[in-house]
């Protein structure tokens, strides 16, 4: 794979070069500023795009959304983790060294990277986040996956990353959180309605006004219509009267 991206003419090398060179015409306070989203910053909005995810699904909708969104949202982390373990034997056996060890002239922002480069670490944490998320709410999954496109272009303007790098990351960080999602929700969701429906940990799920909402509309429907129907009155047989 290394052999690869030798070539100047490569395609990868090519975009790799465009993206990196921004760096000339920026001043130094942007690329620190680049420096710390890439490395830290999105995959913080993204957890806080999540958490901000959870109190939205858990304060509307019905108590059957609640349960199947809480259930996505808690696989999306989960999601993340798993492709990075994936990862690990890929990145081992195409052993792929970072761009800036074959190419000269490039303007490295992070300093002491020594590990393989394919597949980037943070795009494949990134989309795993953004399509867990995506799978539990599509407004703010869209966000996120916004957020994780950014994070691959950063990774190639900080010099750490080919292209293919982070489009790589992008596709195994799908790849596991939907493929999977099936699984992981027929594990998840009997547990978080079994989280909702405990009177200690319901807020987890469900907001408390939504819980009394939904004990009111419960209440109705078992109660019924609890009018009594005008039945005619019960008269003695006017033949056993006149015995």
């Amino acid at each position: 794979m290394a052999g690869l991206v030798l070539d100047g003419s490569n395609p990868d090398v090519s975009l790799l070069y465009d993206i990196n060179g921004l760096t000339k015409d920026t001043p130094s306070w942007f690329d620190a500023a680049m420096k710390f989203v890439g490395e830290f910053g999105i995959l913080s909005v993204l957890v806080l795009v999540l958490v901000w995810c959870w109190w939205s699904v858990r304060r509307r909708g019905t108590a059957e959304d609640s349960v199947s969104a809480v259930a996505g949202l808690i696989w999306a982390p989960l999601a993340s983790g798993l492709a990075l373990l994936v990862n690990i034997p890929i990145r081992d056996f195409v052993e792929r060294p970072r761009p800036f060890v074959d190419h000269k002239g490039l303007d490295v922002l992070v300093a002491g990277k020594t590990d393989f480069s394919f597949v980037s670490d943070h795009a494949t944490m990134a989309m795993a986040l953004g399509a867990g998320i995506f799978i539990a709410h599509r407004k703010f999954g869209l966000a996120a996956i916004a957020l994780a496109l950014f994070e691959g272009f950063c990774r190639v303007y900080m010099g750490v990353h080919y292209p293919t790098d982070v489009i790589g990351g992008f596709a195994l960080g799908t790849a596991v959180a939907l493929l999977l999602t099936p699984l992981a929700l027929a594990l998840l969701t009997p547990l978080v309605s079994a989280v909702a429906g405990s009177a200690r940990t319901a807020w987890f799920v469900r907001s408390r006004h939504l819980r009394e909402a939904d004990r009111t509309a419960g209440a109705g429907a078992v109660g019924g219509d609890t009018r009594t129907l005008d039945l005619p009155e019960h008269r003695p047989d006017d033949n056993n009267l006149a015995a």
